[in-house]
Formats: structure tokens, C-alpha cells, sequence
């Protein structure tokens, strides 16, 4: 196909060179991912691969053999990866993103959520790469839903602050940039423990325990997959009309709770879910979170961006080899 060439990469492995052939690679679509180790990561890695981009994808403690290792905080290795590349978009996946940790480390993660994503947005800037910043839902208060994108933001806690300031350096020091907003997200998951959506799924599969699941704070599970098709879509809109830029939302349109949610994994997978058991009080002692932070669609739907998958299907997809019950997993699976 005219524009498209074969190319052919060389490993060293101990004992042996081996040539590996990688088909429909277009040299002139380059993308750029960090955080690609990640969960949403590796799902944007694969949907511009798939759709015939050169990818190079960067991570941090799980990068290598895969991906390029490298320390976002790390200013001359930033710059010298995004020289080397020179990339048409760089889709900034990076962060901290567990709040929690955020709570109890928020030096640390102001350096990655802000300081790496400041640094990223200068040197976009120079190459002319288009970035796509990954924010959050949690820039929100959550009290009065849904949010447009220039609704004021009002951050509960210290990740939806670090958040809206990497919205801030990212825009002011990259004007053509975009910031995309998006909540809590689920997908192929290497560990139950990387989604904030499939980490109850233990709670639901052993049903011999009743679990309690709070019934209270409404959430948007989103599928990466679909995260990773605007990214796609956002990108080649604006390679067709380089004006587009600013803040964006994506979302599932789903809304559930928690204990929603284990109901509905529960019965994606005929399993019993009478041992879950709604809690609507307040929680106490945690992290504040927003009671509803539901994001409005309707400009990337405008535009023609976007893809959802209904939760069934994509828990399904996401949580079946996870599944304890082999048996179960082999007939409806194989």
C-alpha cells in the first residue's frame, strides 16, 4: 500500500540475533505514549499501533523489554527521547493516580502529576507534537453534575489538585495542546489491584464473606479501550484541523456505585451477589472523594469522537481470566 513499508527491527539475545519483522508501519504517523506500562497505556500503545502508527511507548519500573525506560522527572531524558522521536502526537498517559497515595505522598507525585507533565508540554511545543493530556473527573467537586468543560473546577482532594495544576502548565506552556478529562477506569488488567473497578472483583467471587460496598459516591466506569479510540480519533481530527485543542471529557455513560457495579460483575458472570451489601453512609477517615463527578459529553460527541462499550461487555473482556471457577471460564470462553 502505497505510503507503507516493512520494517525490520534487530534484537541481541544472549545466544542469538533475532530480526523481527513489523508489517504496516507508516514512518510518518509517529506517537509517542508514556505511562504505557500502565493500564491505560498500554491500551492507547495498542490502539495507534493497530491502526498502522509508529509507536514508541515509555515506562518507568515495568518498561524494559518492551518499552523505552524512561524517568519523566528526568528533564534531559525527556528531551532527548522527544528530539530523537520527534513525534506527531504525544498521548501523556503518565501519573499517580491512586489518591490515596497521592494523600500521603504529595511531593512525589506534584513532581510527576505536574512537574514531569509541565516539562512534556515544553517539549512538545518545540517538536510541534500535538498533546493529549489525561486528567481527571476528581478537578470536580461533585455537587453539581454533570460538568461541562468550562465548569469551575473544585478539587476534593490533593490528586484532583495536582491534576487541574498538570491541566494548567500543560495549556500554558503548550497552547495547542488538549486536556482530556475522564474518571475511573477499568480494562485488561494485569492485577485486580491496577482498576479501582475490578479490585472488588475478589469481593464478589467469594461469596462465602458478606462485603460491604459503599451505595453512595456514583461513578462513570469507564473502558480503556474506548479511552484509547478518542485518543486515536482526537488525534487524527486534529491532524485535519490543527485549531483543535483544549479541555475535552470522555466518560462511560453508565452511573453506578460500588455496590452497583459488584452487582452487575456479579452478574455478568452468574454469580451470586446477595453476600454484597450496600452501605450509604459517609465514609469516615478516607480520602475525600466527589459524591458525583459525572462529565458532559457532548463536545467530543459533536465532533464525532468517541466509543462506548456497555460495562457487561467489557467487565466481561476484562475479568475473565481472573475468573476462579476454570471450569466456567474454559465452556463459556473457549
Amino acid at each position: 500500500m502505497e505510503g507503507r513499508q516493512l520494517e525490520y527491527k534487530i534484537r541481541f539475545l544472549p545466544g542469538w540475533v533475532e530480526v523481527v519483522q513489523e508489517e504496516d508501519v507508516v514512518p510518518n504517523r509517529r506517537a509517542l505514549i508514556t505511562g504505557a506500562t500502565g493500564l491505560l497505556g498500554r491500551a492507547v500503545y495498542k490502539e495507534f499501533k493497530d491502526n498502522s502508527w509508529h509507536v514508541v511507548g515509555c515506562g518507568y519500573s515495568r518498561a524494559r523489554p518492551r518499552f523505552e525506560r524512561v524517568d519523566l522527572l528526568d528533564a534531559a531524558a525527556v528531551e532527548a527521547l522527544v528530539q530523537d522521536f520527534k513525534p506527531h502526537v504525544i498521548v501523556h498517559c503518565a501519573a499517580e493516580r491512586r489518591p490515596d497515595i497521592v494523600e500521603n505522598q504529595p511531593e512525589s507525585a506534584s513532581l510527576l502529576n505536574v512537574g514531569a507533565s509541565e516539562n512534556l508540554a515544553k517539549e512538545a511545543a518545540k517538536v510541534g507534537a500535538f498533546l493529549i493530556y489525561i486528567s481527571s473527573d476528581y478537578v470536580f467537586d461533585g455537587r453539581n453534575p454533570p460538568y461541562r468543560e468550562d465548569a469551575v473546577p473544585n478539587p476534593l482532594n490533593h490528586y484532583g489538585k495536582t491534576k487541574l495544576e498538570g491541566e494548567k502548565v500543560v495549556l500554558q506552556n503548550n497552547e495547542d495542546a488538549a486536556v482530556l478529562r475522564v474518571p475511573v477506569l477499568y480494562g485488561d488488567v494485569e492485577k485486580l489491584e491496577e482498576s479501582a473497578v475490578t479490585i472488588l472483583f475478589d469481593k464478589v467471587q467469594f461469596s462465602n464473606k458478606s462485603a460491604n460496598m459503599d451505595h453512595l459516591q456514583q461513578r462513570f466506569p469507564t473502558y480503556v479501550k474506548d479511552v484509547a479510540t478518542v485518543c486515536l480519533q482526537l488525534t487524527e481530527k486534529k491532524l485535519q484541523n490543527p485549531s483543535l485543542k483544549g479541555i475535552f471529557h470522555w466518560s462511560g455513560n453508565e452511573q453506578m456505585t460500588k455496590y452497583e457495579i459488584a452487582c452487575a460483575m456479579a452478574d455478568a458472570f452468574n454469580l451470586p451477589s446477595s453476600h454484597l451489601r450496600p452501605i450509604t453512609d459517609e465514609p469516615v477517615g478516607e480520602t475525600p472523594r466527589p459524591r458525583n463527578p459525572q462529565l458532559n459529553c457532548s463536545k467530543l460527541e459533536q465532533l464525532g469522537i468517541g466509543q462506548r462499550t456497555p460495562f457487561r461487555v467489557g467487565i466481561r473482556e476484562s475479568l475473565w481470566p481472573f475468573l476462579v471457577d476454570k471450569q466456567w471460564r474454559q465452556t463459556v470462553f473457549h
